[in-house]
């Protein structure tokens, strides 16, 4: 990756779009500390603290919504309206035809999608601000401190989806799964420096300490290793004469990933569990919240093992989502490829869907597994807050991707072509 790094630097259309990819984040950064007017920071951290939800998207806003800055809402709403935008893709035609139409089509579709982005950060800021409760508010009676501090949070979500893409226009790497890197590693400083002050105090042994920084590498070369992994499907296309021409002929193979679906699962998957959780805490003193705080809460077993089939159902969803096994097979047909030993049409996307079914049954079993790990090791160790498999998975997924689009630049440079 360093490697990666120097030599994309030496070439100066590259290393602009770096020095610009930099920029954008020290603005999103600088803003993720500029303060809402109105509001009572202490009350806002002593509940981001009591409630898992909070807890949730203060990770994903870098630590913005403890502080309560005008980026406390983070890119989540822009995230959950990509995600029902792709879903209402499948399955309202109209959306489906435009997402056919090339270019045109993906910009009606992203334009879409930035509006009901600004929308559902609206929808946010009002409930989390009604949530917090008056005390939220340094004056709770004036009406007008509302409607400023709903401004401020709503236009902080519409700046970043603007920094996002003009990441992803103009830099390198997805602008919006940098940002959401950048927050999750502006909150790694204070989680080690947390440990260390536990280990000093001797709330925490040294052991506990190895151990925890050497399960964090092998999960992390566990992820590197699945989302690195692919299944190469050969794919051979028959030759053609058009008038004294001959084409095709040449082999080549469809690469499926094993890990199709990404960090989605994982997402829907907290997203669903924390819901019932977050609504239980508006009245802590009630029986339901008693009853999922026993058998439904972070550390039980049952949460642990609903958040698995979540998991793995959410992964077959997402998989169909991403690989349309025969809209692939339709492609190939059309083009005059086949997989050999496979006949075209029908049985080529049978054949397609079968694997896809067994590597995401594989990728699937893994997300899992990387969910469980971290709650059974803080019930053993105690250490909290280091591990998190969206975080993880997040942060090694960015980075891989990041690394793998630096080097395609660097391709397209350094090629010569058949002149040489």
């Amino acid at each position: 990756m360093f490697k990666t790094l120097a030599g994309a630097w030496k070439i100066p259309e590259i290393r602009n779009k770096i020095l610009y990819t930099l920029l954008m984040l020290l603005v999103y950064r600088i803003g993720a500390f500029i303060p809402v007017p109105g509001v009572d920071v202490d009350y806002i951290q002593s509940q981001v603290g009591d409630y898992e939800i909070l807890s949730f998207l203060n990770l994903f806003s870098g630590g913005s919504l403890s502080i309560m800055t005008i980026f406390a809402l983070g890119i989540v709403p822009y995230i959950n309206a990509s995600i029902i935008m792709q879903l209402l893709t499948i399955a309202i035609p109209k959306l489906e035809r435009m997402a056919k139409e090339g270019d045109d089509g993906r910009r009606k579709i992203a334009s879409i999608t930035r509006y009901f982005g600004v929308i559902l950060g609206l929808v946010q800021a009002i409930g989390i601000l009604v949530g917090m409760g008056s005390g939220a508010l340094d004056d709770p009676s004036n009406p007008f401190n509302y409607v400023v501090i709903i401004v401020c949070l709503t236009a902080g979500t519409a700046l970043i989806m603007w920094i996002g893409e003009r990441i992803t226009e103009k830099g390198i790497g997805n602008g919006i799964s940098l940002l959401i890197f950048i927050s999750i590693i502006a909150g790694l400083p204070q989680m080690v420096i947390s440990i260390f002050q536990r280990v000093g105090m001797g709330d925490l042994s040294v052991w506990s300490l190895i151990i925890t920084i050497a399960a964090a590498f092998v999960i992390v070369l566990g992820i590197t290793f699945v989302d690195l992994g692919e299944r190469r499907i050969p794919v051979q296309y028959a030759k053609r004469v058009v008038g004294r021409k001959m084409y095709g002929g040449q082999s080549t193979h469809i690469p499926m990933k094993v890990n199709q679906s990404g960090v989605m699962p994982l997402i829907f998957a907290i997203t669903i569990l924390t819901f019932p959780g977050m609504i239980a805490q508006f009245w802590p003193q009630s029986g339901f919240y008693e009853w999922y705080q026993r058998y439904m809460g972070p550390n039980t077993v049952t949460y642990v093992i609903i958040y698995g089939l979540l998991i793995l159902g959410f992964s077959y969803f997402y998989s169909t989502i991403s690989f349309n096994p025969i809209e692939v097979s339709k492609n190939l047909q059309q083009n005059g490829g086949f997989i050999p030993g496979i006949r075209p049409g029908k049985p080529t996307s049978d054949y397609l869907a079968k694997i896809l079914s067994r590597i995401t049954f594989f990728g699937a079993v893994f997300l899992a597994l990387v969910a469980a790990i971290p709650t059974f090791f803080t019930v053993a160790t105690g250490v909290t807050s280091v591990f998190g498999a969206t975080s993880v998975l997040i942060m090694v997924s960015v980075a891989l991707e990041t690394t793998r689009q630096l080097e395609a630049q660097m391709m397209m440079r350094h090629y010569k072509g058949f002149l040489s």
